[in-house]
């Protein structure tokens, strides 16, 4: 008999919490400051246009990098709220809610997509300028591209870097090597427990610091087809080239995962793994606790679901 396979999760880390999502749901558990754990809940509801998009190669990566940044950007705004409200003053705050509630929630989804999308803009063109401004020494097609890519190398390590040493973003990415450690520990078969996860690694194959490292190099490849001269032909086809390049490297991505068990062909994953020792950190046991608090709340949804039982939304 087959051996059955696991379901694959997916997380993200959120001001002082953890969401974790599944193709039904996704839920972030955010440590309050009264040190209690609450709980949002999105159920996920993909149209059938998107579900067929999702298991179509390159376009895929697109789609799923879209409803990521929509969803994601929901939950970091649920945590940055909660987090910074008083417990005290919940009720208050509830009288004094908008009804407006699904507009609200439209808007974070639509600035979520736009901050990532003019985002991979700055880092795509900030280094197109400045290899240009370097042309009369590293002269010819090739060796452009190539310091194309070490300016964005620069950027993006010099960019994780500072924003590392700004005590909310440490935070942040010690949450996310909680989430880390619990995927690591649920994939491997362990108990889930604190000391579990806390033994388990704070890297992963699928992050999404890999893909962001992947679509540099996956862009001096791809760039290598495409003319430099003149300069704002050269713009032009970087800004063109963004969904190829994140298409491309989303592809990467799903490949170096299925490989990571493959002698020789694990280390193509190396590098993002390497990046990860920057966006992640050690997390605390009370930060795995909240990592795992969000985990088992996702698992009892799925399970929920699949037993017909009734589901409500946790706010």
């Amino acid at each position: 008999m087959a051996e059955t396979q696991k379901p694959v999760y997916g997380g993200q880390a959120v001001v002082e919490g953890v969401m974790f999502g599944s193709k039904r749901h996704t839920v972030t558990a955010v440590r309050r400051k009264d040190s209690t754990i609450e709980y949002y809940h999105i159920p996920r509801e993909s149209k059938p246009i998107v579900k067929k998009l999702k298991r179509i190669p390159f376009l895929r990566g697109i789609v799923a990098i879209i409803d990521s940044s929509a969803n994601g950007s929901k939950h970091l705004n649920f945590s940055s709220e909660r987090f910074e409200v008083d417990p005290a003053d919940d009720e208050k705050l509830k009288k004094e809610a908008s009804s407006s509630k699904l507009t609200m929630w439209l808007g974070v989804a639509a600035v979520g997509v736009l901050s990532f999308i003019f985002g991979k803009l700055l880092f795509t063109l900030i280094p197109v300028f400045l290899a240009d401004l370097t042309e009369p020494i590293f002269q010819g097609k090739t060796a452009q591209i190539l310091v194309e890519g070490f300016f964005k190398l620069v950027l993006l390590f010099s960019y994780i870097y500072f924003v590392s040493l700004t005590p909310i973003i440490k935070r942040v990415f010690q949450y996310h090597g909680a989430e880390h450690k619990v995927i690591n520990c649920f994939e491997s078969g362990k108990e889930l427990t604190v000391k579990n996860i806390q033994d388990s690694s704070r890297l992963h194959y699928r992050c999404g610091s890999s893909f962001i490292l992947f679509t540099v190099f996956v862009g001096v490849f791809v760039y290598m087809f495409f003319p430099t001269d003149p300069l704002w032909l050269r713009i032009v086809n970087r800004i063109l080239l963004i969904p190829v390049v994140l298409g491309i490297s989303f592809e990467v991505l799903q490949l170096t995962n299925r490989l990571r068990d493959v002698p020789v062909l694990r280390y193509l994953g190396y590098p993002g793994l390497w990046l990860q020792l920057l966006t992640t950190k050690e997390p605390s046991d009370d930060q795995v606790e909240v990592a795992l608090a969000s985990f088992n709340e996702l698992l009892r949804l799925e399970k929920e679901t699949d037993t017909g039982l009734k589901t409500e939304n946790i706010v």
